[in-house]
């Protein structure tokens, strides 16, 4: 305990207080003492010696891949790059420079990856058609896969990937990065302890104005390279993450509506908008919205309990996220971190499951919850809202 004389001094001038202190010890004393080692401590997070750390393999090298997975890397301890894949042998070069990287696959000679040692973990980063082929061959080849969300086209797709997993006893992660934000895990952490009381609604926009002249936007339009529309790429963050916030819940129905503009030629392949309930065994409802005509970019989630509430705008971007709490006393709103600290916080993650074989906190049956999830959505829609009946856990 600090004196209110101390309490205020440098560390420099405490520690030299320290010493005068130690000077008024009788010399006997002082000659008895001896210097002990003491072991680590329990639960620190050192950086893995480069030696020690898991190998991995980006595949794909497109804006999100460039600029958000790979600079992920440089905040990792226990997870470092070791190889490319890339259709573009001059973007991978260049980067490789950039970062260290000295190994070069493209999408004829992927499954050499299997004799390469210098591999333990492959993070698929492409288009969502694509997820499906791509993360059986790497689990087929050896290696642990972390893909990105949505996991997959379609359930079934979903389900031979998780099952290619179990095969190859490998392990197989979605990338669901809001699970390892330090803002939503402290939304998490005073909804399951009863900071709000009892769970009572949820509800969930996101969206954002798709430009079909933007690369970037231009496949996820495409039902073939995006699987779906809105709800596959933006949609899907507001039902994930608000099913993490209802640990041992079930869903118990769904019902949907399509809300995309008439005559919108964006959308000749893949729904714009859609609108979504789900009812859970315990009662409550989620309540959410998907759009690729929301402008500007929308991003927010709300969980309204019995004694307080929680509103996260914006809720799940790479460095932005806020809450507002209110819950008895004066409301307040805080940040509970630096969100940019989620790509290397899923990194490691994985990299600590795939060392250990055992599961990922955000593991692929989690992935082909959601596909079913929206599969049901898409069912209900088409039936003009129609409700669908499910039984799925949370």
């Amino acid at each position: 305990m600090t004196s209110k004389k101390t309490e205020n001094l440098s560390r420099r001038e405490l520690l030299a207080a320290g010493v005068a202190a130690a000077g008024a010890v009788s010399a006997a004393s002082a000659m008895a003492q001896q210097a002990e080692g003491q072991p680590m401590p329990g639960g620190a997070n050192l950086p893995g010696l480069e030696s020690e750390k898991m190998r991995w393999a980006i595949v794909g090298l497109g804006s999100f891949g460039v600029n958000q997975v790979i600079p992920g890397f440089a905040d990792a301890q226990q997870s470092r790059m070791t190889a490319f894949v890339s259709g573009n042998p001059a973007k991978a070069q260049d980067l490789g420079a950039r970062y260290g990287v000295s190994r070069f696959y493209n999408y004829q000679n992927f499954d050499d990856m299997a004799r390469d040692e210098e591999i333990d973990c492959v993070y698929i980063v492409l288009p969502v058609g694509l997820h499906a082929e791509y993360t059986i061959r790497a689990l087929r080849a050896g290696k642990h896969v972390l893909c990105e969300k949505p996991m997959a086209s379609t359930a079934a797709e979903a389900q031979a990937m998780v099952d290619a997993a179990r095969e190859a006893n490998r392990q197989l992660g979605v990338a669901y990065r809001v699970h390892f934000e330090p803002n939503n895990r402290d939304a998490q952490r005073r909804i399951v302890a009863g900071e709000l009381g009892t769970i009572r609604h949820i509800s969930a926009d996101h969206g954002f104005s798709a430009n079909p002249e933007f690369p970037p936007h231009k496949w996820r339009l495409e039902r073939l390279l995006g699987g779906g529309g809105s709800m596959y790429d933006i949609g899907i963050y507001g039902l994930n993450t608000s099913l993490m916030m209802l640990p041992g819940d079930r869903v118990t129905s769904v019902s949907a509506a399509y809300s995309t503009p008439a005559g919108d030629n964006r959308f000749n392949e893949v729904e714009g908008a859609i609108e979504y309930r789900l009812r859970m065994a315990s009662g409550i409802s989620v309540q959410g919205s998907s759009s690729y005509c929301y402008s500007p970019y929308v991003s927010r989630q709300r969980y309204f309990g019995s004694t307080g509430s929680i509103e996260m705008q914006p809720a799940t971007t790479y460095d932005n996220n806020v809450i507002q709490l209110e819950a008895g006393g004066a409301p307040r709103t805080f940040r509970s971190g630096d969100p940019m600290s989620q790509f290397a916080a899923q990194l490691d993650g994985f990299s600590r499951a795939a060392r250990s074989n055992t599961p990922h906190l955000t593991p692929g049956e989690m992935g082909l919850r959601d596909m079913q999830l929206m599969e049901a959505m898409y069912r209900s829609a088409d039936a003009g809202g129609s409700v669908v009946e499910v039984d799925i856990a949370v």
